[in-house]
């Protein structure tokens, strides 16, 4: 087996780019070895990670690796794969452009056709392009709402969705047989590439159209609605604008600051719209302009956030929990309206997402399907409604900020959230309601949820070790009770099996996963899962009380003897 220093030998005696030899050249001993003892991590959602020199880390030569992969793959898959060839996308971090290109020239030496955006595009369109297309595979550059040190490459199968574990694992194993990442070949005339722009845009905001359900109402009040859009330095703001523009909504503000495309993204610590902080100078335009909301999209347009008015003229920013709520609540209040309600009606959500949308599509008749963390395996579960004719899909979600509303796109599409969002903000001002008092009467109907997700940080070499002992010891620990809640059952997804407190095993559908979760007697739960693509452990809780300073307590006592598990 390689050593770290002979690898790293090898790409000093490597033809590099100027920036990553001047980089490894500089690079401290304890620094090389981060950098050098791994391929970078390939997960749930492909790679992301820093940037700079090293196998471990972002750059030309691990993009061209991992796409020579992607290109044996395809080959193995035969001509036609080939010939239907691969969409590439990309966001506005540093090298984004480079890196797509690196790409685009890894395939056109294989013979494999290429459709590439000339500028940046969201996730979404990237989705959408792959199945209208009808190509064999997707690439998106983007590192989603990470810090601007990183960078990243998801691989999208044919459906759109993020390619399956079996492909992926095609795609690791090819990656591991290249010997010499410095022999790839490239094809500096991009022979087989095709610029694709405005036709996808047109066709994908053709479908971006149909999202809206009450055409009336947003001809009522779509002008009148006061709102500040922000797309964090990201992809969102051309197609977003249009996206809104198209519906009807015209009276919005973008945040001047956050609307220059910047990899530093100099606004913000993190551009990510789960974090409060990200939505700041946001909710400062809002305040002087007195906006209904604030809207935000992360760089590559995947994951929507927001903070609505109260009546004391603050702004509270919502959980990604909650905006689903809301907006199944509205999507199926609305089709239950116009009857067009299916009885065959369902939703998809991720195992660590909130229960409160679950239980409002219960009362409307709606099932619920609980997949793994990924939004693949929602695209999966779409797939399969549709080959088997026995559910209608409505809604996709999870807690981190993703939303799928109409499934033309195969993964998580802001534009679309921004479209429904606006929609329902124009219904609440109709009924000279706001989204807190919507908000709370779901509470007072199907109880107060609360959730919280708390990512520990496992850097380094044996950063991945610590995590799987973890894991292991909780396994083995096996917990009967959480700040004095019994543990009604136990959910391990790596061996597929729940356990309750007499023993009972029952088996589970979904597929294995390196996931542990918890149910306890008051309807609350708890989880831990190590994160695919970083080296975080997260732990994610779920409660339901009657009041929310009970569900606040709840969650508290949770975080406290949980923390101190995963801590101690």
């Amino acid at each position: 087996m390689t050593t770290y220093q002979e690898t790293s030998n090898e790409w000093k005696q490597a033809d590099l780019p100027a920036d990553l030899k001047t980089e490894l050249n500089n690079m401290p001993a304890d620094a090389i070895e981060e950098a050098f003892y791994q391929d970078m991590a390939f997960g749930t959602a492909g790679m992301r990670g820093h940037m700079g020199v090293g196998t471990n880390h972002i750059n030309v030569v691990t993009v061209a690796k991992v796409t020579e992969a992607l290109a044996t793959y395809i080959d193995q898959n035969g001509q036609a794969a080939k010939d239907r060839g691969v969409v590439i996308a990309f966001d506005s971090r540093h090298h984004s452009t480079e890196f797509a290109i690196e790409a685009s020239q890894v395939l056109s030496a294989h013979g494999i056709k290429v459709y590439r955006f000339s500028s940046l595009r969201p996730t979404p369109e990237l989705s959408f392009a792959v199945r209208d297309w009808k190509a064999f595979a997707g690439i998106m550059i983007t590192a989603s709402h990470n810090p601007k040190e990183d960078n990243g490459y998801k691989v999208y199968g044919e459906d759109g969705g993020q390619m399956i574990p079996e492909a992926v694992q095609a795609v690791i194993d090819a990656r591991a047989a290249i010997t010499n990442p410095f022999d790839i070949k490239k094809d500096a005339s991009e022979k087989t590439v095709q610029v694709i722009d405005d036709v996808v845009d047109d066709a994908y905001l053709a479908q971006v159209k149909t999202i809206s359900v009450d055409h009336d109402l947003i001809k009522k009040e779509g002008a009148a609605l006061k709102f500040v859009y922000t797309p964090l330095h990201g992809t969102g703001q051309y197609i977003g604008e249009k996206a809104l523009q198209q519906a009807g909504f015209t009276n919005y503000t973008i945040v001047k600051e956050q609307a220059i495309l910047d990899g530093d993204f100099p606004t913000v610590k993190k551009p990510n719209p789960e974090d409060p902080a990200a939505l700041a100078l946001g909710i400062e335009y809002a305040k002087k302009e007195e906006a209904d909301l604030v809207v935000a999209t992360d760089p590559d347009a995947d994951r929507m956030g927001a903070a609505v008015r109260l009546a004391d003229g603050s702004y509270q920013v919502l959980t990604g929990n909650q905006i689903a709520a809301l907006m199944v609540n509205y999507l199926l209040t609305a089709k239950k309206k116009t009857k067009t309600l299916p009885d065959n009606g369902a939703i998809v959500t991720s195992i660590v997402s909130s229960r409160f949308a679950s239980e409002i599509a219960k009362s409307f008749g709606v099932t619920t399907f609980d997949v793994l963390t990924g939004f693949k395996y929602i695209a999966a579960m779409i797939d399969r409604f549709d080959e088997k004719k026995d559910y209608t899909y409505l809604f996709g979600f999870e807690e981190s900020f993703g939303y799928l509303i109409k499934p033309f796109s195969h993964d998580k599409d802001a534009i679309q959230a921004l479209v429904l969002f606006a929609e329902m903000a124009a219904y609440y001002k109709s009924e000279g309601r706001s989204f807190a008092d919507g908000l709370e009467d779901l509470y007072k109907k199907f109880g107060y949820f609360k959730e919280k997700t708390i990512a520990y940080e496992f850097p380094g070499v044996s950063g991945h070790q610590e995590m799987a002992d973890l894991m292991t010891k909780f396994r083995n620990e096996k917990l009967e009770k959480v700040a004095g809640q019994l543990v009604l059952a136990t959910q391990d997804f790596a061996s597929q099996t729940q356990v309750d407190r007499a023993g009972a095993v029952k088996k589970m559908p979904q597929p294995k996963a390196n996931v542990l979760k918890y149910w306890l007697v008051d309807g609350s739960w708890i989880a831990l899962r190590p994160s695919g693509t970083e080296p975080k452990l997260k732990l994610y809780l779920g409660v339901v009380a009657d009041s929310d300073k009970e569900a606040e307590e709840k969650l508290v006592a949770y975080e406290t003897e949980m923390a101190a598990k995963v801590q101690g």
